[in-house]
């Protein structure tokens, strides 16, 4: 199976999950379930974007969308991280209140229908594994995948421990415990999302060290307007403009192929714009010249 393949049948997987506990949640009075039930929201979502990923991936740039269609999945990231916030916050206001007037759930029925989605997520994130080690998108989706696997086993012991207590109590504290991971998942995947937008220096990568970098490389003397970025998820974009030494003013082409490799092969940037400068102008050189800072200006 491909790695498309397998991220549909993981996301339908996921979605029969979210369905299977919210009735399970329904029909057992278990907020727990409920909350679980949004968490796997989460991977649905997560799955969805993977997939999404995928598929903009192949899918060509035009004369509008120069830069592709990656940032699709950054624009549904804020949708779902807000709606998944939103419902999250509803079911922690009805946690709070049912430590005020306790509805003991069914403890069987929670604590079968939890089983039901541990194994099924356990299932998913086998499946995933696959390709995890080479797509980041499937990655993080594996992570999502294995925190719900965490969140399902908690309202299963929850639930084991309803059956022989009756301790209502139970259900709204564990309910507060899976909120509480999936407002820690929502925040940072609002943050990503904004990150993306605003342009700013991709998560792991320090500018300042990639500037010291590119200086290291033969022939060039400073590095100044550097910008780096994200387009879409492991699309990353760098623009700045280099000062050459005037030993490797011909020598252009070898100077931008050296940068460019180091890029691509150190930080994963595929997309390196890069304008070559020079204190001193060959008339006969292809390198933009910099202007002498005592010379008159035009």
């Amino acid at each position: 199976m491909t790695s498309r393949g397998r991220l549909t049948l993981a996301l339908v997987l996921a979605a029969a999950v979210a369905a299977l506990e919210f009735w399970g949640g329904y029909a057992s009075h278990s907020i727990a379930l409920l909350t679980d039930a949004v968490h796997v929201c989460m991977d649905v979502f997560a799955l969805a974007v993977a997939l999404i990923a995928a598929i903009g991936a192949s899918r060509p740039a035009d004369a509008r969308k120069t830069w592709g269609y990656g940032r699709i999945e950054v624009l549904g990231a804020l949708f779902n991280g807000a709606l998944l916030f939103g419902a999250t916050l509803v079911l922690v206001v009805e946690a709070v209140r049912r430590f005020g007037a306790p509805i003991e759930p069914h403890g069987i029925l929670m604590t079968i229908v939890a089983a039901i989605g541990l194994v099924v997520n356990l299932g998913i994130g086998l499946t995933l594994s696959h390709d995890h080690s080479e797509n980041l998108n499937i990655r993080a989706a594996l992570f999502h995948v294995v925190g719900d696997a965490l969140g399902a086993f908690a309202v299963i012991v929850g639930g084991v421990v309803i059956i022989f207590t009756h301790a209502a109590w139970i259900d709204p504290l564990l309910s507060l415990f899976v909120a509480a991971i999936i407002i820690a998942g929502v925040v940072r995947v609002l943050r990503d999302a904004a990150d993306v937008l605003l342009e700013a220096t991709p998560a792991g990568i320090d500018a300042d060290e990639v500037a010291g970098r590119m200086r290291a490389v033969d022939g060039i003397e400073a590095v100044h307007d550097l910008h780096i970025w994200t387009i879409g998820t492991d699309s990353r974009a760098l623009s700045a403009h280099v000062l050459v030494s005037q030993a490797q003013l011909r020598q252009g082409p070898a100077v931008l192929d050296r940068l460019r490799t180091m890029l691509l092969d150190r930080y994963g940037i595929g997309h390196v714009t890069v304008q070559l400068e020079t204190e001193h102008c060959d008339p006969g050189g292809v390198i933009i010249c910099r202007p002498d800072p005592g010379s008159p200006q035009s």
